[in-house]
């Protein structure tokens, strides 16, 4: 009995790590969705781009639903204007946020985007 029930519990938590980390966003994918969408709006590559700012700006600059980004970037950049307030950037959001975290100034990281 004890057996059945430590076995079904190991299970739940494998069952939930694995779908969990299948919901974590991907800064490979962000580094394609700047490229993309991105890089020719704003001029830079990626590695310009990135190294903006610190990992704690860029977090607290996609807090929420990245309203705070949007606002920044939207007016820094207006050939970015379209597509950050489109539902693209919404879906794509998350990536773009790990690609600017990883590889930021104070990262030690540098993108292999041009």
């Amino acid at each position: 009995m004890m057996k059945k029930v430590l076995g079904l519990l190991v299970s739940a938590f494998l069952v939930v790590g694995i779908m969990s980390t299948s919901a974590f966003a991907d800064a490979a994918k962000g580094q394609k969705y700047y490229l993309k969408y991105m890089k020719d709006g704003s001029g830079l590559n990626g590695a310009k781009f990135a190294a903006q700012h610190t990992q704690a700006e860029w977090k607290a600059l996609f807090d929420g639903k990245a309203e705070k980004f949007v606002a920044e970037y939207s007016k820094k950049y207006s050939g970015l204007d379209a597509f950050l307030k489109g539902d693209k950037f919404e879906k794509f959001m998350p990536d773009i946020r790990d690609f600017c975290v990883e590889f930021a100034s104070d990262s030690g990281n540098v993108p292999s985007c041009q």
